[in-house]
């Protein structure tokens, strides 16, 4: 049986990646009851780590897109942690979204609507969620966004 949620994904040109493997000591997701913990994703592409500070060497609209390649990491450690049964997503509860930025940026919750969006247009309600979006005066391997998440699975 083909998943829904992948096929809507394929839809929009997006195959999940196997789930990255955590960089330090902490586990990728935690699941407690029906939620899962989905640890920080950091921006990463098709090239490789996606860098950079916001308000210096990047623009707006490029951090968007590294924050939608969070969101796409975030999916694929969601299907790990359902067993590889995505559908299992009952809703996207919470995101929160840091942001590498110079101290007189400000569009930190446009660059994380990169990733708001993107849940929304994969899952339609079930991608609707509460969100914070925070600067970061450095992020790990200076990737240019950040982003943990919180999802309600049957």
């Amino acid at each position: 049986m083909t998943s829904k949620i992948e096929t809507r994904l394929a839809e929009l040109g997006v195959t999940l990646p196997d789930a990255p493997a955590p960089a330090a000591n902490y586990v990728p997701f935690v699941i407690t009851g029906n939620t899962v913990y989905v640890s920080g994703q950091i921006s990463n592409g098709p090239d490789g780590l996606i860098t950079g500070k916001l308000g210096d060497n990047m623009n707006t609209q490029d951090g968007a897109a590294a924050a939608r390649s969070c969101a796409i990491s975030l999916l694929a450690q969601l299907k790990a942690a359902c067993g590889g049964d995505i559908d299992r997503l009952v809703r996207v509860v919470k995101l929160v979204g840091f942001v590498n930025s110079t101290s007189d940026y400000t569009e930190q919750p446009m660059v994380i609507n990169g990733a708001s969006d993107f849940m929304v247009e994969a899952l339609g309600d079930k991608g609707r969620h509460a969100r914070s979006a925070v600067s970061a005066a450095s992020l790990p391997l200076g990737v240019a966004v950040e982003i943990e998440g919180i999802f309600e699975i049957e």
